[in-house]
């Protein structure tokens, strides 16, 4: 069954505009190391000598954090849902009786309940959230990419390049139309797996040839680029300069694909069953898995977009049946796997939807979008596990204290990679972009 947002957008939908590559959405690998030779990485002599990556899971529909990790028990039914709420390894901290694997690891990470801002329709909330920036006239939720503003991906990758020879900056299992790379260009678009991570026949385009694909193959492709090369030499009787630099990045791509190195950061199939199955075989799951794999590979940011979380009908049944035990497998054993590996101190995670749900519950046993209170996770990476900054009301319709936004949050997040907040980009007509917009470090939870 094709499920859809209130905005109309399938699943399939979305998996098709993350194809699209207008104005830097997305890159494939040749288009990805011929931005490359374009741009270098603007270094930072205040960056600490900790290398942080970023995984930025995206719980795209608004995750009801009132039903989850804000859980208001003692208010009226029509407030406080059916779910009960159960201890976790945290004294008095508690969450969704359906997270039992997550209440184990709360040591792990922090939870902001005064989050909030003023939007409750999705394109601009996606955008405020990616970005750190509200959209200004004239944007159009409808367009893919639809950045005005860089997001946090192409951020860091612009003020950190790549290492480690993967790419900086990675989408999956596709790219948000908010994802996109704005003004900075297509050196700093992210690169999209568009593939789900959860399908017995993943493949990595461009990196990962499908298993069917043998070396024979592989190699005879290699030799079919090469006649076409010769043939339009003959033809043309010259290479120019242009054309050269993109023979070099396609033969730089064969090359990474037949690279056992390269391959193994995105080839999931590698990983053991037994992992596998801990983290869940679904597509939330695969996708924190490949995400864990890619930081360990040297990827800087890894933003997963993960649908459907806009519950404005049954909430409860869909939270219980799919969503949160997905969840739960899957952001659980991110956490311990980073930590068992001893990299959770330099992979800084961050879980939020574009807003949260709410508090009163509709006619549908829904709840509908709700950006004045939602409750926003972040751990490792240098952020202080097992702490509970803020609150909201006793309706969670307001924060009671200290609100934090996008803002915020971004600031927060380029702070622990090290990236200087009083930084700034110029725009091709010479305007000066700075990269917060405003925004304080929450240092409370550093």
């Amino acid at each position: 069954m094709i499920q859809r947002m209130c905005d109309g957008y399938s699943r399939r939908d979305m998996i098709r505009m993350g194809a699209a590559s207008l104005f830097g959405a997305s890159v494939t690998l040749p288009a990805l190391l011929a931005a490359k030779a374009h741009a270098m990485p603007e270094g930072n002599p205040t960056r600490p000598e900790r290398d942080v990556s970023l995984i930025f899971l995206f719980l795209h529909g608004g995750l009801s954090t009132i039903d989850t990790f804000d859980m208001k028990p003692d208010a009226p039914a029509e407030i406080r849902g059916e779910f009960r709420s159960i201890a976790t390894n945290l004294p008095g901290v508690q969450v969704c009786e359906h997270l039992p694997r997550v209440a184990q690891q709360m040591d792990k990470f922090s939870q902001i309940r005064s989050f909030r801002h003023h939007n409750s329709d999705h394109g601009p909330a996606d955008h405020y959230m990616l970005t750190g920036y509200f959209p200004q006239a004239g944007f159009s939720p409808t367009l893919s990419p639809n950045n005005q503003r860089p997001s946090h991906g192409s951020v860091i990758s612009r003020k950190l390049g790549s290492k480690g020879g993967v790419p900086p900056y990675v989408c999956l299992p596709k790219v948000h139309p908010s994802a996109g790379a704005a003004y900075l260009g297509s050196t700093a678009a992210p690169f999209t797996i568009d593939a789900d991570p959860n399908d017995p026949n993943f493949a990595v385009a461009d990196i990962v040839p499908p298993p069917a694909i043998s070396a024979d193959r592989l190699e005879n492709r290699t030799q079919l680029l090469a006649q076409v090369d010769r043939f339009r030499r003959t033809a043309e009787g010259r290479v120019n300069a242009h054309a050269r630099a993109v023979g070099d990045y396609q033969r730089e791509a064969f090359n990474l694909m037949a690279s056992p190195a390269a391959r193994q950061a995105f080839d999931i199939h590698a990983e053991p069953q037994r992992l596998r199955d801990e983290y869940g075989r679904n597509s939330l799951g695969q996708s924190c898995l490949m995400a864990r794999r890619l930081v360990e590979a040297g990827v800087r940011c890894v933003t997963i977009d993960h649908s459907n979380w806009d519950t404005h009908d049954n909430n409860f049944a869909s939270l219980r049946r799919e969503l949160l035990p997905s969840f739960d497998g899957g952001v659980s054993t991110l956490f311990r796997d980073l930590a068992d590996r001893g990299i959770l101190d330099r992979t800084l995670v961050v879980i939020t939807g574009e807003f949260g749900r709410t508090p009163r519950i509709n006619k549908n046993a829904g709840r509908d979008h709700w950006g004045p209170a939602f409750t926003v996770l972040l751990g490792g990476g240098g952020i202080k596990g097992g702490r509970v900054l803020g609150a909201s009301d006793r309706r969670a319709e307001r924060p009671v204290d200290n609100p934090y936004g996008p803002e915020d949050l971004a600031a927060t997040m380029y702070q622990l990679m090290g990236i200087d907040l009083r930084s700034e980009f110029v725009t091709a007509d010479g305007r000066p972009m700075p990269i917060v917009n405003n925004g304080r470090v929450i240092r409370d939870l550093l």
